[in-house]
């Protein structure tokens, strides 16, 4: 039995993804059986082809990049690329940063999710190396449309998290193997907005991207999507139709064929993804200890620091 998991952020959560790793493999008692971290996915920003959540900062420096690649890889863990912009134009294919990202990791190893057919021509010509993933962005909610998604040359399909919990149609599912399932979905059930909040997000990157590329030493204005979802945490969603339990997982998911899960949170806070981790990895009798060991790591390698009224 494998229980795959394909985390959030290798650049923002990449200490506590990296200490993550290094426990399960130290202290793996704490954890289910059969658990492995399948790929790590996420962008070095600001990456124009992004998509799924608008991310800022700047992580550009090549050695940085090659740095965070290879500590991944050397583990044996891909970089999975979020290149799932749905609005991008043709022009948006020559921009420098996303080529050198994939430039440098095209090794065989890494991956990519891709939502625009026109992006995902251009990485199959330009990078064949890349495994590439079906995002769940492109909201595939026809039963027929989504089997014909899983004969097609894709790694993983991603499904859409409105099929969670729908046993009956999930049980008559082909290639049970290449099925990604969203487990902590925080979106609504059968959300009407949510392509255009896709849209709104992958406006927003390119908006994002050209006022870097501008006014680098200028704040760029960030326009939030209003929709109260966004800031759910892992105790928001447990009563959502669509949420998936770590019982779920070993006692339905994992009987049935599926094996690949995805857990969303590349922009939650560093308390609530670690709260996320503990729920679905860790074993219910060492949840706490597990989450211990874990706050102790990142404290002494200085991700997160302790405070009294006498410093």
């Amino acid at each position: 039995m494998k229980i795959k998991f394909h985390i959030p952020n290798f650049t923002q959560h990449y200490h506590v993804n990296l200490l993550l790793v290094k426990m399960i493999k130290e202290y793996p008692h704490f954890f289910h059986d059969g658990l492995e971290i399948a790929s790590v996915y996420g962008e070095f920003p600001p990456s124009i082809w992004n998509g799924g959540r608008t991310t800022m900062g700047v992580c550009t420096n090549p050695k940085d990049i090659k740095h965070i690649l290879r500590t991944f890889n050397n583990l044996g863990i891909p970089c999975r690329f979020t290149f799932t912009n749905p609005v991008l134009e043709h022009k948006h294919l020559n921009d420098k940063h996303c080529n050198t990202c994939m430039s440098l990791g095209n090794n065989g190893l890494n991956e990519v999710i891709v939502v625009s057919p026109m992006l995902e021509k251009y990485i199959r010509n330009n990078y064949p190396k890349y495994k590439i993933t079906s995002s769940t962005c492109k909201e595939i909610k026809d039963f027929n449309l989504l089997q014909e998604e899983l004969e097609k040359d894709y790694n993983l399909v991603v499904l859409d998290y409105n099929w969670n919990n729908n046993f009956e149609m999930l049980e008559r599912l082909n290639h049970k193997d290449k099925c990604e399932i969203l487990v902590n979905a925080c979106c609504q059930a059968n959300c009407p907005r949510r392509g255009e909040h896709y849209r709104f997000i992958g406006s927003q990157q390119i908006e994002y991207v050209n006022h870097m590329n501008r006014y680098p030493n200028t704040p760029f204005e960030f326009k939030a999507f209003e929709c109260p979802h966004t800031a759910h945490t892992i105790f928001d969603i447990k009563d959502s139709p669509v949420h998936i339990t770590p019982k779920d997982i070993l006692e339905k998911y994992v009987p049935m064929g599926f094996e690949n899960f995805k857990i969303e949170g590349r922009s939650f806070h560093l308390f609530n993804l670690i709260e996320t981790y503990m729920y679905y990895m860790a074993k219910p009798e060492y949840r706490d200890e597990a989450r211990f060991t874990l706050l102790l790591s990142l404290q002494q390698n200085n991700v997160i620091t302790t405070h009294t009224i006498f410093d």
